[in-house]
């Protein structure tokens, strides 16, 4: 979908729909007032029938208003409000883009330049307007025998207010398109079934990632690699499936050369392509969605994806640690205990709780980068679905800077998460007769000691847990990957290359 800057005179546009803003009680936006005086106060008639509230996020789509050369007008509310902040702004727009996706519009114009912001700018309008376009024109078909007709916009325009920079403008506008191409990536591989988003999937999509960019190298480590690094932690989650491990590593290299190189910034997710529970067996019920939990991987990779297309100026390493966990005579048993990357000895108490050992040798592995930060994202725990459902995700973290940083750019992107406690307390709720460590704590806090579990092993660096359990997936009858946290991770590499 091709979106630019245009300035036009909105009764005159000829387009095959025109987006205009009118606020609670028939208050009409300058653009809407335009139209109106155009129109021959046929918009005032038209809102003066009621069937218009203008709550924010409503929309109507009207046929054909004569005085307007536009085929068709959208009506959007703008709500109550005399200015709109960023969740606010989020609702409007895409409810916009999505009634213009279900239309047979091939080209809009949005003139909705005279919104007013609370503590926003335009250029962050049109990277918004340009995420949502893109985000709403995401619809899965890859396994469907009978494909969905394809959505007939084919580009969307933009008036800007005076004195506003164009080129920064289409910045922003290239920055929301290439975010939204980044959270499309992430839904695609999440809603993929088990059986052909497998382990070496994975390493094949970082591979096509990467052919012909020379800033980005993508390593793929096999079983027998991981075994001689002694990662017997990740190995012992893919011991029972017929599906090789792998360790997907993706560096790219985008910091400007400097006489005291950076340090790289380091996104590991946990790559479960499906979850059976192992011997520690699932219920059968709603088994179907443990593919998805490999959504951490798939959010390191849209992110990348999203990291290349900006050409964003930093260094970051994307490690994904990629099995698939089954039951099978050759499979880890509860009570097991494994040696980890670090060397630290692991009683696995229960085969479920897998995606925690596949990340500890991962975070392990990332020490040789000496990073800046390392994030790790994670489908990771049911009690943090039981705490923030599916709006919030959880976040832990061993660094208090690090952790607001991360507070402020959910809450810039939309993309929330909320920080729990990583105190010392939790800790002895992991002790072990037999081994150093043991892989749960118990049903009490179980968000926390999982994090524990993982802070063991990431004392060398800066480092935040992305916990999306509940955040990852709609369930019911929305069912599908969201795509987060792209826009939140997105977010804070633009600032660390900033």
């Amino acid at each position: 979908m091709k979106i630019s800057i245009k300035a036009v005179k909105p009764a005159s546009l000829r387009s095959d729909c025109l987006v205009i803003c009118v606020a609670t009680k028939n208050k009409l936006s300058a653009e809407a007032k335009e139209l109106d005086v155009a129109s021959n106060k046929r918009l005032s008639k038209l809102l003066d029938n009621g069937d218009f509230d203008g709550k924010l996020g409503s929309t109507m789509l009207l046929q054909g208003i004569e005085g307007i050369n536009a085929k068709r007008v959208l009506l959007v509310g703008s709500g109550d409000k005399p200015k709109l902040n960023a969740k606010e702004l989020k609702k409007l727009l895409g409810a916009a883009a999505s009634n213009l996706i279900k239309s047979n519009a091939t080209d809009a114009h949005f003139e909705i330049a005279s919104l007013s912001l609370q503590g926003l700018n335009y250029e962050s309008l049109a990277e918004r307007l340009a995420l949502e376009l893109e985000d709403a024109s995401y619809s899965y078909q890859t396994t469907k025998s009978s494909k969905a007709k394809k959505p007939s916009l084919k580009s969307v325009s933009l008036s800007a207010p005076k004195g506003s920079s164009r080129a920064r403008l289409n910045k922003a506008l290239a920055k929301g398109t290439a975010t939204g191409r980044g959270v499309n990536i992430a839904k695609e591989l999440g809603n993929l079934p088990g059986n052909i988003c497998t382990p070496s999937y994975l390493s094949q999509q970082a591979i096509n990632l990467a052919k012909g960019k020379r800033n980005l190298s993508v390593k793929i480590l096999s079983e027998k690699q991981m075994q001689r690094l002694g990662m017997g932690s990740l190995l012992s989650v893919a011991a029972g499936s017929s599906q090789e491990a792998q360790l997907i590593v993706m560096e790219y290299k985008g910091a400007k050369a400097s006489k005291t190189k950076a340090a790289p910034h380091c996104l590991v997710g946990k790559g479960i392509t499906f979850d059976t529970g192992g011997i520690s067996l699932k219920p059968g019920a709603m088994m179907d969605e443990m593919k998805f939990d490999m959504c951490g991987a798939a959010s390191v990779i849209g992110t990348m994806a999203a990291v290349v297309e900006m050409a964003l100026p930093i260094d970051v390493v994307a490690i994904i640690a990629a099995a698939e966990n089954m039951p099978s005579g050759k499979a880890t048993k509860p009570g097991d205990v494994v040696t980890s990357m670090s060397g630290q000895t692991i009683e696995i108490l229960n085969t479920d709780a897998e995606g925690r050992l596949v990340l500890c040798d991962a975070l392990t592995y990332a020490e040789r980068f000496k990073p800046a930060s390392v994030i790790d994202i994670a489908t990771l725990t049911g009690a943090a679905v039981a705490t923030f459902g599916s709006h919030v995700s959880a976040m832990l973290s061993n660094n208090d800077k690090l952790a607001a940083e991360l507070l402020d750019c959910g809450d810039a992107s939309i993309d929330p998460i909320w920080q729990l406690p990583l105190h010392d307390e939790y800790q002895s709720l992991l002790d072990s007769n037999f081994a150093d460590i043991a892989n749960i704590g118990g049903p009490r806090a179980g968000t926390i000691t999982a994090a524990c579990f993982l802070s063991r092993f990431t004392k060398k660096y800066k480092w935040a847990h992305l916990d999306i359990a509940g955040s990852a997936w709609n369930t019911g009858a929305n069912k599908g990957a969201t795509g987060r946290p792209v826009s939140l991770l997105v977010e804070y590499l633009r600032r660390q290359a900033a």
